[in-house]
């Protein structure tokens, strides 16, 4: 049944009025610094204490759950449910965001909001500001208005999403906070057009290799063996085989096959004449759901204890591992609801897709429970001037709002 066009129009309205104040919340929200301790932060602590007074300000109930990670830093989540029916759609976004990465790439404050013209500037505005504002926005205009909802608004604010949702949504699951009768958007995948709604991720593996070699005096190579050198060519060897076994392609997702890319790599000697006793490296590894991670790590320990290492030992230490759960059906309400609220307010036709990058979908697609993915803007996330579109935040608003309507 279409949706009641009347209620769609005023709840537009109000949206439509609240576009200073989404940019004021956003602004205040970009000054609270939540990067994981992980990344040299102090959690998302600071900036869930804003959210909570913020929703709460407005009336709305919110159940807070703090969780202290290995580092005894307190890891906040928020929860505000709106309604009483029987099935609710959570709208879950996360808080927390990467660190700035180079300061001399940024033209201005990364954590002091920007605003030019249509843009808002600031680390996190884009992943995942801009939806968690948007889905914000949208519960504070159904709160206040007469429309008649299909299903509870479910709001869910996780902290942790950027290094694994360890301390976030994957602690809320096993709160039990969620039934089997729900369902679940995760808007946290932009496309410019807005016209893509993903079903189906990529299995992650992210893999820490170390390799021992033994130091010596760089004059000397032949008293010792060059941990640098061999983790080199360790790279060579699992990009090239890695990619050749796993060559199936899907075209479903962007793109199309799997990926195995060599990224960050930790500080060795401090001196150009030391030859390198110890050398890590990390493998981030988006695999296709035709295969099985614990395949890849078992090809991934075979190469590294091959003949060609022999001289040093490797050690493989999986530091994120999630195979891909199976794909969201294209006729579940949640996909049906988001198109036809896309239809509505973005007026294009969305198609179903899958992506790469890990959300918290996957987890609850773990579950059986129904879930997508959607966005609309630059895809930015991690650069340096980083922004949002102010009119795809309102844009968002609109679209999350147009779910829930009768």
């Amino acid at each position: 049944m279409p949706a009641d066009s009347g209620a769609l129009s005023s709840l537009n309205h109000d949206i439509e009025s609240m576009r200073g104040a989404m940019v004021e919340t956003m602004s205040e929200m970009i000054g609270i610094r939540a990067i994981s301790p992980a990344s040299g932060g102090a959690g998302e602590s600071r900036r869930a204490d804003f959210l909570e007074q913020t929703l709460k300000s407005w009336g709305l109930e919110v159940k807070r759950y703090d969780y202290k990670d290995d580092t005894s830093t307190m890891r906040s989540n928020l929860v505000s449910k709106l309604g009483e029916r029987d099935r609710t759609l959570w709208i879950v976004v996360h808080m927390d965001t990467v660190a700035e990465g180079d300061l001399a790439l940024w033209t201005h404050d990364p954590f002091k909001a920007h605003v030019d013209g249509d843009r808002i500037f600031g680390r996190g505005t884009n992943d995942n500001g801009e939806a968690l504002i948007g889905a914000m926005f949208a519960l504070k205009a159904l709160s206040s208005s007469r429309a008649k909802m299909k299903y509870n608004y479910g709001l869910v604010i996780v902290a942790d999403e950027e290094l694994g949702s360890k301390f976030g949504i994957q602690k809320l699951i096993e709160e039990g906070i969620f039934s089997k009768n729900d369902m679940f958007l995760v808007p946290d995948s932009n496309t410019k057009e807005g016209n893509e709604i993903e079903v189906a991720e990529k299995s992650i593996l992210w893999m820490k290799v170390t390799v021992h070699g033994e130091q010596v005096h760089a004059s000397t190579p032949e008293k010792g063996v060059n941990a640098g050198m061999h983790a080199a060519r360790l790279m060579v060897a699992l990009d090239e085989f890695l990619h050749r076994k796993y060559n199936a392609k899907s075209e479903a997702f962007e793109p199309p096959g799997s990926t195995f890319e060599m990224t960050k790599h930790e500080k060795n000697v401090d001196s150009i004449n030391i030859i390198p006793g110890k050398e890590v490296f990390y493998v981030d590894s988006r695999i296709l759901p035709d295969y099985r991670t614990n395949d890849v790590i078992a090809d991934m320990k075979r190469i590294a204890s091959g003949r060609r290492f022999k001289k040093v030992k490797v050690e493989l230490e999986p530091v994120q591992q999630e195979d891909a759960p199976m794909p969201t059906d294209t006729k579940s309400a949640v996909f049906v609801a988001l198109s036809g609220a896309i239809r509505s307010q973005v007026k294009i036709k969305p198609k179903a897709v899958g992506i790469g990058g890990g959300t918290c979908a996957a987890f609850f697609r773990g579950q059986g429970w129904p879930s997508v993915v959607w966005g609309i803007g630059e895809d930015i996330a991690h650069q340096p001037n980083e922004f949002a579109y102010i009119s795809d935040i309102v844009t968002c608003a609109k679209v999350f709002a147009a779910m829930f309507v009768r």
